[in-house]
Formats: C-alpha cells, structure tokens, sequence
C-alpha cells in the first residue's frame, strides 16, 4: 500500500507540475490537431512587429497569418519534407551554431587565453619585443651590376646625412620605397624573434634603444634601421582583453567545442550527434527563447520548400498556366501609353542592316538575342551592337526619335555608323505574357498562394482561444 501511495503522489505531483506550466504557458491554438504555446506566438508575432516594421498588424489581425504559416509547416510535415537528408543536413547546422558554444566554458576560454599568451611568450624569449624604423632602398629585379651600386650609393649618401644630423622620418617619408611605413616615418610595428627576414632581424636586435644601423642588406634591399624602443612582453593580466578578442576573431569557441563534443562522445560511447542532439533538448527545456528560435528555423525552412513546391516554383515554371492567367487578366497589364517591343541596333554596313531583320523574321522575340549573337557575334569580331526590349518614351534616345519621333539629341555608337530599329509599336499593352513576365508570374504567385491557403483551412482544422488570445504581451 506505502508504495502504491508513492506512485500516486509522484503521478499527482505531476500533474500539478503540468497544471502549473500551463497555467504560466497556456495553449492559445490547437493548428491540425497541434497545440499552439501562447509563448510561441508571442515570440513570433513580437519580432514580426517590432519597432521600425512599416506593417505592423495588431494581435488579432496576426493571428490568421499565424495560422497560415502553421498550417503551411504541416503540410511539409505531411509531406514529410523533414526527412530530407538536405533538410536535415541544413536544419542541424543551423541548430548546431546555436548548441555548440555550450560546451565550452568561460573557464575554457580563459585556460585557452593564458597558453595563448604562454606560447607567446615562449615565442620572444629573452630577446624581447623591438619596435624598429627603417628606410628601404632597392633596385628593380633585373637590375645591371652598375644599377646594384648605384642603389649602395644612394643609401651610403642617405646614412650620411643621418649622421650629420637629418631627421630619420622625414628621410624615409622622402627616399624609402616601403611606402606602406614610409609615410609613418618607417615605423614599423612591435615585432618579435622569427617574424622578420634574417638579416633585418640580426641587424635589428644587435641595437640599442635610439640606435640606427649601418646600410645592411636583405633580400628585398638595403635597409637603415633606427631602433624606436625595445620591450618584454607585458603581464598576461594587461594583455588578457587584446588575447580574448583575438580568440574570438578566430572562432576560438566553436574550435573549442569541436574538441569538446568529440572527447564526450567518446568518452560515453555515444555518437557526436546523440550528444549534441541531448544538450539541444536540454537548453531548449530550460530556455524559450532558445527553443522559440531553434523551432522558428525548423518550420521556416521546411515552409520555405513547401511554399516552393506549392507556390513559388510551380508559378514560374508552369508556362500554360501563366499563359492562361495572362489571357484571363490582360486588361489588367494594360499601358497607360504606347510601347515598342523591339530593338535599335548599330552595324557598320548596309548589308549588316538588312541581314539582322532577315535572321530575326518570323522567331520568337525571347530568341532573337540568340539568333544575333551566333549569327553576327560569334567570334571576336562584333558585327553589331544591339539594345533589345520594351521601351516606354523616354527609355531609349534611339527609340525615342526613330519611333516616337521626339526631338532628341542621340550620341553616335563608334565604329557603328548605322542606326537601324526593328520590332512592332503596342498601343494598348503587352501582347504576351512573356512581355510583362515578372508581373504575371508575382500575380500568379499571388493566386496559387490563395488557392493553396483556402484548401489547407479545409483539409486541417484549428481553433483559436479567445480568452488566451487577449492575454497576449498582457500577463505576468
């Protein structure tokens, strides 16, 4: 009986515990037979309707679209569009992103910071950080033996009159050809053993702070280096916030969890996958707004494959159907003004500009830059040039004056004497739909989506708690 009252309790704490969490969450829709969290909806309809959105809706006016896009995202499900290895593949990056930076601590960052630092300093040694200046003198690459001497010459002259007093900046501003430091004075910035060619850096560290160097020669030229100061590197502590931004710039934490998340894996005998796939569960039981974020992704991508399956692909590749709704609602693609469905061209003879009518006569307008530029452009010699399209006054000098006999200054194309126009005057509006194409594929679109949305509402049902509703950004 004692056990039996243990289960009883445990099973009724339970329940309270449920009660409690809806009491604190409560469902504010049920879409298709699946429970709706009024957090949820929160979450969606505030960052729809932040500050700056120019078409913000109120609660009850988001609640349709809300449902929508609900309804949409089951019918992928439906559809099984998560099972996709792409879908999966996509999704669980994306959640990873998200996962990952857990497995690493600020205490592993700060561990990873210090052998940073560690390494660095191993690195300088006891020599230390120099900060030299230096003027570059070279001579070009393929450069005589007397080129080679008269560059010496020039740098003994420039030593010289550094010892008689010049001032080391406004020399190199003035004769370095390293105009990246040339302009600082030849400045250069801290540096450290092995980071500089070998001769520079013997040269430089044989220096004392102030110190300036006889003309020494590298690779690159000859160099007179003036050393500007010499250090060690500093405490770990007056370094610590440059190192962390450093590791950060270098994505130090997903490296870090990488490692992680493969030792634990093996550690308990389990796949990388399974382990991250627990501590998803586990952040998003603890965190909404995490679990909000990582099901917004979910559901936007598997609505963004269903909407092109249903809407968005579909309209564009079904050419009848756009055909058919252009011819249902051609006055509504109507022009205000005439148009011309054509081209001006420019050739070179008169030959040129009968041939270019003749290879166009009788194709499709979509074909006819095809047909030119095999016909008249196919090699290297460009017979023609070519403005091809449908013009409104105004949108063509060319067209202007050679169709719509306006009053207007054209400018000649050189090498092309020829003017010449072909195509047909539209008076009243475009006489195919592939005239005014992304219009009737966007109107399309805009059908199909309507349609699609008027038979989900009759496959799925759903239901909305107005009580619920009304408590949405109003509750404790």
């Amino acid at each position: 009986m004692r056990r039996i009252g243990i289960l009883i309790g445990v099973v009724l704490s339970a329940v309270s515990l449920d009660v409690m969490a809806q009491a604190n969450d409560p469902v504010i829709m049920t879409v298709a037979g699946t429970p709706v969290l009024r957090s949820e909806f929160e979450y969606s309809y505030n960052k729809n309707n932040s500050e700056g959105v120019i078409d913000k809706k109120t609660v009850e006016e988001y609640v349709d679209l809300f449902v929508n896009y609900k309804l949409k995202v089951q019918a992928a499900l439906d559809a099984k569009m998560d099972t996709a290895a792409s879908f999966k593949q996509e999704f669980l990056t994306y959640r990873d992103q998200q996962i990952l930076p857990s497995f690493v601590t600020d205490e592993d960052i700060e561990a990873e910071a210090k052998k940073t630092y560690t390494r660095t300093k191993e690195a300088i040694g006891p020599r230390g950080l120099i900060k030299p200046a230096h003027i570059l003198l070279r001579a070009k690459t393929d450069a005589t033996a007397e080129e080679e001497a008269q560059v010496k010459t020039r740098v003994d002259s420039i030593y010289n009159a550094l010892l008689g007093g010049a001032d080391f900046a406004e020399m190199a501003k003035k004769f370095s050809m390293d105009r990246r430091t040339g302009m600082n004075g030849g400045e250069l910035s801290w540096v450290g053993p092995n980071q500089t060619i070998a001769e520079f850096e013997t040269a430089a560290y044989e220096l004392k702070k102030g110190e300036m160097s006889k003309p020494v020669q590298s690779p690159f030229g000859w160099h007179i280096i003036l050393m500007k100061d010499r250090k060690q590197l500093e405490p770990y502590d007056s370094l610590r916030a440059d190192i962390l931004k450093f590791l950060e710039a270098r994505n130090i934490r997903d490296h870090l969890a990488a490692t992680v998340v493969d030792s634990l894996a093996k550690q308990n005998g389990i796949e990388r996958s399974q382990l991250i796939d627990q501590r998803a569960a586990e952040l998003q039981a603890k965190d909404s707004d995490l679990d909000n974020l990582v099901r917004e992704y979910h559901d936007g991508l598997l609505l963004y494959e269903v909407s092109n399956r249903e809407v968005w692909d579909k309209a564009a590749k079904d050419e009848e159907g756009l055909a058919n709704y252009f011819k249902k609602n051609k006055k509504k693609y109507a022009w205000e003004e005439p148009r011309y469905k054509g081209m001006v061209y420019h050739v070179k003879n008169d030959a040129d500009k009968k041939a270019v009518v003749k290879a166009v006569k009788g194709l499709h307008f979509d074909k006819w830059a095809d047909k030119l530029r095999t016909t008249f452009n196919s090699d290297s010699v460009i017979r023609i040039r070519v403005e091809k399209g449908i013009f409104k006054k105004g949108a063509n000098a060319f067209i202007d004056k050679m169709v719509f006999k306006k009053d207007t200054t054209v400018t000649a194309v050189e090498g092309y004497p020829i003017d010449a126009v072909c195509g047909k005057l539209l008076k009243k509006g475009p006489e195919d739909y592939t005239d005014v194409r992304n219009q009737v594929v966007a109107d399309y679109q805009d059908m199909l989506e309507k349609e699609w949305v008027v038979a989900l509402r009759k496959r799925y049902s759903y239901t909305v708690d107005a009580d619920v509703l009304k408590t949405v950004n109003n509750h404790e």
